[in-house]
């Protein structure tokens, strides 16, 4: 009975995830079209037709429907069912991860889903919204009210057990530098790239946001040298940053401990 019990909070979980992140995927269709995104029916984009209840049930609707509109059978993109994927297994994760500390798992669950918007929107436009950083800054302050007044040390993964210290210098650490090679670099980085990284580390602190810049660095730059050996972009030619922040952020936050004593293990002598 209590496996049954188990398994069936983790489906829930899955499943509040997966319906958490088709909201997500309206945010990142309309925001950048100026459209509201709490009111109005979805659509389809091909046909227009208003689309029912039936039609928007994560992941089972694509699958019932077999990847194609119901009324004007044109394909449906499958983006969007992956990434409702994606959000019933990062809500499985925080919850697996941080199961003491339940209102640390929902702030980092709350993070990644305004990352999720980030690195979608900055792909399909090459910018990022200004309310996902201020979404970001005031999800740092309320991770500093907790960790201040209500979590101090709960879990050995927290991420918002940060010093204001810390979160001051993380503000500036990276995106300073980034600004000043914005300056001297035309196109370097854009602003919506400096302001990310500001807002984040108030979030997360110097120590994590510099292993997520290290991590974006590292596989930005690999993606790049992709791009130029398969002649899909030109040497000044750009390509959207954002993903690759925001997917250090998301690594260095479940794995940045770990990446920091695999890295001073080979000081050790």
């Amino acid at each position: 009975m209590e496996k049954i019990a188990g398994i069936t909070i983790w489906v829930l979980l899955f499943v509040l995830g997966s319906c958490i992140y088709s909201f997500l995927n309206v945010i990142i269709y309309r925001v950048p079209k100026k459209m509201n995104f709490i009111k109005g029916r979805s659509i389809c984009p091909a046909c227009g037709h208003k689309l029912k209840a039936g039609d928007l049930v994560p992941v089972l609707s694509y699958l019932a429907l077999r990847g194609k509109c119901r009324y004007c059978k044109e394909k449906i993109g499958i983006r969007d069912t992956i990434i409702e994927i994606a959000g019933g297994i990062i809500a499985v994760i925080c919850a697996w991860r941080l199961w003491d500390a339940p209102i640390e798992g929902a702030v980092v669950f709350a993070f990644i889903c305004i990352l999720t918007v980030v690195a979608f929107t900055d792909i399909d436009t090459m910018e990022i919204p200004d309310g996902c950083h201020i979404a970001i800054a005031v999800l740092a302050v309320i991770s500093f009210i907790i960790s201040a007044a209500v979590l101090p040390g709960v879990n050995e993964y927290m991420v918002t057990d940060v010093t204001l210290i810390s979160r001051l210098i993380g503000m500036v650490c990276i995106s300073i530098p980034m600004l000043v090679m914005a300056l001297a670099i035309p196109g370097a980085f854009g602003g919506g790239d400096i302001k990310l990284m500001m807002a984040c580390g108030l979030l997360l602190g110097w120590k994590l946001t510099v292993i997520a810049a290290v991590l974006a660095v590292i596989t930005g730059g690999v993606w790049g040298i992709f791009l130029l050996a398969a002649k899909k972009k030109g040497r000044k030619e750009h390509f959207a940053f954002g993903p690759f922040l925001c997917a250090g952020m998301v690594l260095a936050i479940f794995f940045g401990k770990a990446l920091v004593g695999w890295y001073m293990g080979f000081w050790q002598f």
